[in-house]
């Protein structure tokens, strides 16, 4: 579910979970340096033949030249290989698969709730139709969102569900009578996607979303935000913000941005008084605000929506990866009555999207039973506990060779480098530690399920370290 490379970028960097990348040759260099065999006798070496021969990786070359590992099981906090690699065969998710998987895995409630489910239905058409577990969802997600953001439309991912809230954006201006605001605003530095208006608002230089400049809609840039989570927001940039969206409010549908974290685009952690600033600058010039919480919401910042630490709620708000636990693909689209009454007031009053498994009974089941599993716990104490165990293993990293900052935000860790990563041996030695990582551009990061006991939140820190000091 996460990478921008920029035009200095090693080719084929590796690449989040809805982010962007280009990964192309240095595919070829195995980033796992795994021991699996590949050629010779047995069942593994037959199925990664097939892999290569036919199965299209995220931000890889087809055919495939690099050999991923074999996942035959996951439970709890751990993935199963089904060959060691560098002498492990468990390996502790630092990744909760690309953040989604906050509970572990192989949960038992959630398994139940699918198993309950499967015995129902596990998918109905939801045009003309519904059901309990969709609506039961939708009322939950609309009474945990901050503001009235009472009405919700289900969709496949988090791409689509940023696809969904452009749409909506536009069309409300457009049913209004105002067809000129339809432009975006966002700030560089940003990740929204990999389908097509979500491309349009990534940050536009380097990387693969470069390939369609000229054919995207073009979009309006802010400066990057400051770094600093903690950090008094300078005024410069506040002044940056308001002049540009002043001069553009006329063309403006939306400002669309990621609260507090910047996630794909490079694990930055911003002041939230910049959320803060937008929502007053965009009621100032009637321009609707849409937060993309699709890799923040749901307690992953140490709130339960990062637009929790502005205090600010949005027009348009984004969730998807975390939404059902990592077990099934699933997003939505919140929006305000505001939003709702204005695209109703066209001459197409309907908002014209429609995906097929739009509510899929068995995701919104799930979905259900992870917010109630979620929302049982002391989430917050969790987070706040698998920080705090990142920050102590990570502490001795600032003086490694190489390595320009580490920052640590609700259980979020980052290890930012001086150069770009070597995808390959930092994969290798956070293997070899027992962990598996995913590091990107110039970064070796963790997002931990927030389950995970201090002993792997130790261990999953200290391979962050290997890695750094490998790649």
């Amino acid at each position: 579910m996460p990478e921008r490379t920029t035009a200095t970028a090693v080719p084929g960097a590796p690449v989040e979970p809805d982010e962007p990348g280009a990964a192309d040759a240095a595919e070829a260099a195995d980033p796992t340096g795994s021991t699996q065999d590949t050629g010779s006798t047995g069942s593994i070496g037959q199925l990664l033949a097939l892999d290569r021969q036919h199965v299209w990786h995220p931000y890889a070359p087809m055919p495939g030249s690099a050999d991923p590992l074999v996942v035959e099981s996951a439970s709890g906090v751990r993935l199963r290989l089904a060959e060691a690699a560098h002498g492990q065969r468990e390996l502790v998710d630092g990744m909760s698969s690309w953040w989604s998987a906050i509970h572990g895995y192989n949960h038992p409630v959630l398994n139940e709730a699918a198993r309950d489910q499967l015995g129902r239905m596990s998918h109905v058409m939801f045009g003309g139709l519904t059901h309990e577990p969709a609506v039961r969802l939708a009322a939950r997600l609309a009474e945990i969102a901050p503001g009235d953001l009472e009405h919700v439309f289900l969709s496949d991912s988090g791409s689509v569900a940023v696809e969904v809230a452009v749409k909506m954006c536009l069309q409300h201006w457009r049913s209004l009578g105002r067809p000129e605001k339809r432009r975006l605003l966002t700030w560089r530095g940003g990740y929204h996607g990999d389908t097509w208006q979500p491309m349009s608002v990534c940050d536009p230089e380097g990387g693969m979303h470069q390939l369609w400049s000229g054919a995207l809609p073009v979009q309006v840039f802010a400066q990057a935000p400051p770094s600093g989570f903690a950090a008094e927001p300078d005024e410069a940039y506040l002044a940056h913000l308001r002049e540009l969206i002043g001069q553009h409010a006329h063309e403006l549908a939306a400002v669309i941005v990621e609260p507090v974290v910047q996630g794909a685009g490079g694990m930055r952690f911003h002041s939230p008084g910049y959320v803060r600033a937008l929502r007053e600058v965009c009621d100032a010039h009637d321009v609707l605000l849409v937060l993309d919480e699709i890799a923040t919401g749901f307690g992953r910042t140490g709130e339960l929506f990062a637009a929790e630490h502005a205090g600010v709620a949005p027009d348009v708000m984004c969730v998807g990866k975390a939404l059902t636990g990592g077990y099934v693909s699933m997003a939505a689209t919140l929006c305000t009555p505001r939003v709702a009454r204005g695209i109703a007031a066209g001459s197409v009053p309907v908002l014209a999207h429609g995906p097929t498994f739009m509510g899929n009974p068995l995701a919104a089941a799930i979905a259900g039973a992870s917010l109630d599993l979620l929302l049982s716990q002391d989430w917050r104490a969790q987070v706040r506990r698998v920080g705090d165990g990142l920050r102590a293993g990570l502490a001795g990293a600032t003086g490694l060779p190489g390595v320009r900052e580490v920052g640590v935000l609700g259980a979020i860790g980052v290890v930012r480098l001086d150069h770009e990563v070597d995808l390959a041996a930092a994969t290798r030695a956070a293997v070899r530690a027992g962990v598996w990582l995913r590091p990107f551009r110039d970064m070796v990061y963790a997002m931990p399920p927030y389950v995970t006991d201090d002993e792997d939140v130790a261990r999953i820190a200290a391979a962050m370290c290997a890695a750094a000091r490998e790649g």
